[in-house]
């Protein structure tokens, strides 16, 4: 398959939004990448920080996915919340207050220590080195995302939620978190981008595909009936996402079925 970095169109859109950040903020900054699983976010912010370095720009980027907590503490949550929150992925299954104290040091001039996550052990793994930056990009499949109200609550979108989730206890939860520590985080962001996915089925097909790649360079990875399972709790916020980011992105790009990248002007 070919590699859509490698075309015209990925590497037009690269260079526009690289422009449009260089106008739309004084350094030092925080920057989100919001976007669905496998919509390409981690790629997007890999190529940024290059483009960005070469520009004499001190540029890093980090996974929201790097500040997950650990299965100990998961599991901890688990026992005292909702069964639900062993597996992460959601709002609360993250050490938002690091990523929130990190933010904080970037903006004020602050070397930092970046954390790792490695999602085959599915542990913390040893962090980056101390580097002082002029740009954090912070990419994640939430970011951005805000509360809903009582009645989105209400209605279970999937089989998992009616089923795991009858009393709505383990989505008031993660609604809370978003409220709190994570709506905090949001606003340290001075600019947003979004990767706007074409449909639910669309990031299923993109994320099977990721885990394809993991068993070819691991060796290890979920078989498709977990990886289905695994994906329902990301059903909900990444809907959400298509009715708030339109609204809330400073940057939106939108992605076709092969994800090639048309870059629109938000908010």
């Amino acid at each position: 398959m070919t590699d859509f970095r490698s075309s015209a169109q990925y590497q037009t859109t690269l260079a526009q939004l690289v422009k449009k950040l260089q106008s739309d903020f004084s350094l030092p900054a925080v920057i989100g990448i919001s976007g669905a699983q496998g919509s390409g976010k981690s790629t997007l912010a890999a190529e940024l920080v290059a483009q960005l370095q070469q520009l004499g720009i001190k540029a890093a980027a980090v996974s929201l996915d790097d500040y997950y907590l650990s299965k100990v503490q998961r599991t901890q949550l688990a026992q005292s919340i909702h069964p639900l929150l062993a597996q992460r992925g959601v709002p609360g299954t993250h050490n938002i207050q690091q990523a929130i104290k990190d933010a904080y040091a970037v903006l004020a001039g602050e070397a930092v220590t970046l954390p790792k996550f490695d999602k085959a052990l599915d542990e913390p793994a040893a962090p980056l080195p101390l580097q002082q930056l002029d740009i954090l990009i912070v990419e994640g499949w939430c970011v951005g995302v805000t509360p809903q109200t009582e009645a989105e609550l209400a209605m279970p979108v999937n089989t998992l939620e009616a089923s795991e989730d009858e009393d709505g206890r383990w989505r008031h939860y993660i609604n809370a978190q978003l409220a709190g520590p994570y709506t905090e985080y949001w606003h340290l962001l001075k600019s947003l981008i979004w990767l706007q996915a074409p449909n639910w089925d669309c990031v299923c097909r993109w994320r099977a595909r990721q885990e394809q790649q993991l068993w070819q360079q691991r060796g290890s990875g979920m078989t498709d009936i977990e990886l289905a399972r695994f994906m329902l709790p990301f059903q909900r916020l990444t809907q959400a996402g298509w009715q708030q980011m339109p609204q809330r992105a400073n940057s939106i790009i939108t992605l076709d079925q092969q994800q090639n990248m048309t870059l629109i002007t938000g908010r």
